[in-house]
């Protein structure tokens, strides 16, 4: 007897991305691209419908939910299908926030389809599968844990980088205006740098955060 297909959910705001997904998970044997999602909200409706095994989740959605968010509402509910983000974003932001929503694995777009593949068999066998990049970078951050921004500074500087104001920062992540500030101090400290500018400058250039703009 054949082994049930491992069904799949593409979530991910570009038609086209959706379409070279299925063509390419589509020959794989033993795989079913049941459903697609366009948003990440559509996505975690889906998902708690029992009719997937994992989730291909983007991290960027335009205005809408972000992946991470979503990834965290999936899990969450018992039984849930295993979430694999798939991005093109590899940055220490990205990475631990896909993770510690519960994340199965974390693959980049530009991986070849075998890996891809070995990833969804992966994540649906309840490990994990990281692209090598990726565990690179959790590796590293694991060597040197005093240096490493933790999430929520991750999470304070990509917002400094996308332009928010101290004042709007807090209102963002629901902070005072003074931990904003402590916050700030420990990046400066951990960077090596004394102002906003430099810290967004250093920490895009060693890919903490993605570049702004």
């Amino acid at each position: 007897m054949n082994a049930a297909p491992i069904r799949l959910l593409l979530a991910d705001d570009h038609p086209i991305v959706r379409a070279g997904l299925r063509a390419v998970l589509d020959t794989e044997p033993g795989f079913a691209v049941t459903g697609e999602a366009a948003t990440a909200e559509r996505a975690v409706e889906l998902a708690a419908s029992d009719a997937y095994d994992v989730v291909l989740m983007d991290l960027q959605f335009g205005a809408g939910m972000h992946g991470a968010e979503a990834t965290a509402l999936i899990t969450a509910r018992p039984g849930a299908p295993r979430v694999l983000v798939l991005t093109t974003y590899d940055t220490d932001a990205d990475i631990l926030a896909a993770v510690e929503a519960g994340a199965a694995g974390y693959l980049l777009k530009d991986a070849p389809p075998e890996e891809l593949a070995a990833a969804v068999r992966t994540a649906a066998a309840g490990q994990s599968a990281l692209a090598p990049a990726v565990a690179h970078r959790l590796m590293d951050r694991m060597r040197t844990p005093a240096e490493a921004l933790t999430r929520r500074e991750l999470e304070v500087l990509q917002l400094v980088g996308d332009g928010l104001s101290n004042l709007q920062i807090s209102k963002r992540l629901f902070l005072s205006q003074a931990t904003v500030k402590s916050h700030l101090v420990h990046i400066y400290a951990k960077l090596g740098v004394d102002s906003r500018t430099s810290a967004v400058a250093a920490a895009s250039a060693r890919r903490l955060i993605r570049q702004p703009g």
